[in-house]
């Protein structure tokens, strides 16, 4: 599978929420996810089966929740990808209750691929988009 193959298919099947266990067949042993955390740069060694929790942690929390990817660009054994993610607040997040109100997550990431499977990815997701979300949601709850 080409390096476009395998990211597209990881986002119809795990990071979709539809198949998470699939991790194992697109994700090398470990993973290097470059993650940034409020400005803060941060590595994390993840394996498919965390990564498949990690994806059941998401819809526990939004649902079942919708991906649209909004760009796709490949430059060789790197794949970036911008996607929306809308979901319902049905689990707790962050220490906000539910609200069963909507809630939209923008985010984007490079893949890199290495033997056919993602080996590593630096991700960025609007972190504080998603709190403000929150805390809206929580005070229309709140009257």
């Amino acid at each position: 599978m080409t390096p476009e193959q395998i990211v597209r298919e990881f986002f119809e099947e795990v990071r979709s929420g539809n198949n998470p266990d699939y991790s194992n067949q697109l994700m090398a042993e470990q993973v290097l996810a470059h993650q940034i955390v409020s400005e803060d740069e941060q590595t994390v060694l993840r394996t498919p089966k965390d990564y498949a929790e990690h994806v059941r942690e998401m819809i526990e929390a939004y649902g079942n929740f919708s991906l649209e990817i909004q760009e796709f660009l490949v430059d060789g054994n790197k794949v970036y990808v911008r996607w929306k993610q809308k979901g319902t607040h049905v689990g707790e997040i962050d220490g906000y209750q539910p609200t069963g109100l909507p809630v939209i997550q923008m985010a984007s990431a490079v893949y890199r691929i290495e033997n056919e499977k993602i080996s590593e990815y630096w991700i960025q997701i609007d972190r504080l988009g998603i709190q403000k979300q929150l805390e809206f949601n929580r005070n229309i709850k709140s009257v």
